[in-house]
């Protein structure tokens, strides 16, 4: 069945392997609008994004056609090719191999694009370690699903 209408918000984080600083600022824009173009050609819309030096935030609406793990790996397996093949970090560069993914009410879409803008700011006060455990505890609390 096609889908008319969608509502589908989400927020991914992705880290890079060993939780690595290995992004720098100066290529921080370039691998932005890659991304941005990877969801777009995928029938999707980015919001935000911010790429930090060992992970990165984005909001998108995806495509009622791509589930979150379709789209995490579309954006992750491009995007590594595209920092190796053009010496945007220092070394190889590889994601984790698992990413997080949490879906958003379009009534806090705002919200969630200005944390993610925010993050330089964020940062300063605390850790992506204990952003991410932040993150955990409100969205998934003690549920973790497996296949």
């Amino acid at each position: 069945m096609k889908i008319e209408y969608r509502n589908l918000f989400t927020h991914f984080i992705f880290t890079t392997l060993h939780r690595q600083p290995i992004i720098a600022e100066k290529n921080r824009d370039r691998i932005e609008k890659y991304i941005t173009g990877i969801v777009n050609n995928n029938g999707s819309k980015l919001y935000s994004i911010y790429t930090n030096p060992e992970h990165v935030h984005f909001l998108v609406s995806r495509s009622p056609k791509l589930s979150e793990e379709n789209l995490a790996t579309i954006i992750s397996e491009s995007s590594e090719r595209f920092i190796n093949q053009n010496k945007l970090s220092v070394g190889k560069f590889e994601w984790q191999q698992s990413a997080s993914a949490f879906s958003v009410s379009k009534a806090d879409v705002d919200k969630v694009c200005k944390y993610i803008l925010n993050q330089p700011k964020h940062h300063r006060k605390i850790s992506f370690q204990e952003e991410y455990d932040t993150f955990i505890k409100f969205y998934q609390k003690t549920l973790k699903y497996e296949q």
